[in-house]
């Protein structure tokens, strides 16, 4: 693959926020230092799970990346002895990272951030909070965590605060101390390079946390543990954690035609049998916008979590819900979505993230069904969602959804599991 390609593939895909497992693997042939720099955004979990899922595959491609950098270097004449020692010292270096670097590099890259930053419901949300209620911020020691460009420690910096430390781990934070500089607030803002659980603050407390920690599914990525983690070591008695509260709701659509060209398709391909793939497909939630008309039932409360009081462990959770049609029409797939609070404000002020709602970047999380329900209106579906961070890669979020219906036309009872990745 040319690196010609390799950029419009690149560019395409930023466009798309995904990339296709063919697509990496093809992008992976190529040295790292060449991949990296593109947008693979580490939000959608299929493109953090398609790296996630090569970093076995890496190992065995070091041979073939190193082919590449030599016959480059090859040409070179007296410099190849040195360049072919750096090449083993670079090949070393690879085998050592992990799933957590890939996480922390992706964000690196400014696509990403100008996702977010282009997210109005997000970004203005944040702002209205801080400029509508500087009596929070105001002569306050101010924490952000994750701060990616430092763009709410700009905002609480322009609010009056005291001071903000603004930790972010990835290389943006690079960026961001010349953003804060640029803009005149140097003497306010310190950025630190780190992560949160391993960096020390210069001072022993804060009296505000504000952080942007929402995952897909509110708590793909698992950055909330992070967030508490600083709430623990930092945040002073009475102090505040913004947002504070963040609550997951779960509806039912009709969605037959994606189902049809994504998830059946799989059954027969040119006259083939590829069931297994559909079996994997299943398993993996699709991050999507949900339009409102494929609503089917009413929406039911999940889990509401209080950010400045919760342990970490009351992120894994089992909840019951009982969903009720609201007209005769066939169910193909639960969708979850979240909403978010900032209660401690003069006037209460968050956003939803559901497909009545304004689009954002999180769109909604829709977890297709083995079964078609037919459903009549007034018939309920009824069950019971649990989640919980995987063990083996605590930023992924594995799921099991029991649900049945006893309707007048399907009588059904299933379990299924999905893990976001």
């Amino acid at each position: 693959m040319s690196f010609g390609l390799l950029l419009a593939i690149g560019k395409e895909k930023q466009d798309q926020k995904t990339c296709s497992s063919a697509e990496i693997k093809s992008l992976w042939r190529l040295p790292k230092t060449l991949i990296f720099p593109l947008p693979l955004y580490p939000q959608n979990p299929l493109s953090l799970s398609r790296l996630r899922e090569l970093e076995e595959t890496m190992t065995n491609n070091n041979n073939l990346n190193t082919k590449i950098r030599f016959e480059d270097e090859a040409a070179q004449g007296s410099s190849e002895a040195a360049q072919d020692e750096s090449m083993s010292d670079a090949a070393e270096t690879t085998d050592d990272t992990t799933s957590a670097d890939y996480y922390f590099d992706s964000y690196s890259h400014f696509g990403i951030h100008e996702e977010m930053l282009k997210d109005v419901v997000r970004t203005k949300t944040y702002q209205n909070v801080i400029y509508q209620n500087k009596f929070l911020i105001k002569d306050k020691v101010v924490l952000d965590v994750g701060a990616g460009t430092g763009i709410l420690s700009l905002f609480c910096a322009k609010a009056g605060a005291k001071h903000v430390y603004a930790v972010e781990c990835s290389q943006m934070a690079d960026m961001a101390k010349e953003i804060v500089k640029a803009n005149g607030f140097s003497d306010v803002i310190t950025v630190l390079k780190g992560k949160i659980e391993e960096i020390e603050l210069p001072t022993p407390k804060v009296d505000v946390i504000i952080s942007e920690w929402m995952g897909y599914f509110l708590l793909f990525e698992n950055m909330l543990d992070s967030v508490l983690y600083a709430r623990n070591k930092w945040l002073v008695d009475g102090g505040l954690v913004l947002p504070d509260k963040a609550s997951l709701f779960l509806t039912a659509i009709e969605d037959s035609e994606y189902k049809e060209d994504k998830i059946e398709f799989w059954n027969s391909v040119y006259g083939f049998d590829m069931s297994c793939i559909k079996k994997k497909a299943m398993m993996e939630p699709l991050v999507d916008t949900v339009d409102q008309k494929q609503i089917v039932t009413d929406s039911r409360l999940l889990k509401t979590m209080d950010i400045s009081k919760m342990s970490s462990g009351d992120a894994s959770f089992t909840a019951p819900f009982k969903l009720v049609a609201q007209r005769n029409d066939y169910i193909h797939a639960l969708v979850a979505y979240f909403d978010v609070s900032f209660t401690m404000c003069h006037k209460l002020l968050g956003f939803s993230t559901g497909p009545k709602s304004r689009a954002t970047h999180w769109k909604q999380t829709v977890m297709y069904l083995e079964d078609v329900l037919t459903i009549c209106e007034g018939e309920t579906i009824t069950g019971s969602m649990s989640v919980s961070y995987n063990k083996k890669n605590p930023r992924d979020v594995d799921i099991k959804l029991s649900y049945s219906l006893d309707g007048q036309h399907s009588k059904i009872s299933r379990t299924q599991h999905y893990k976001m990745r």
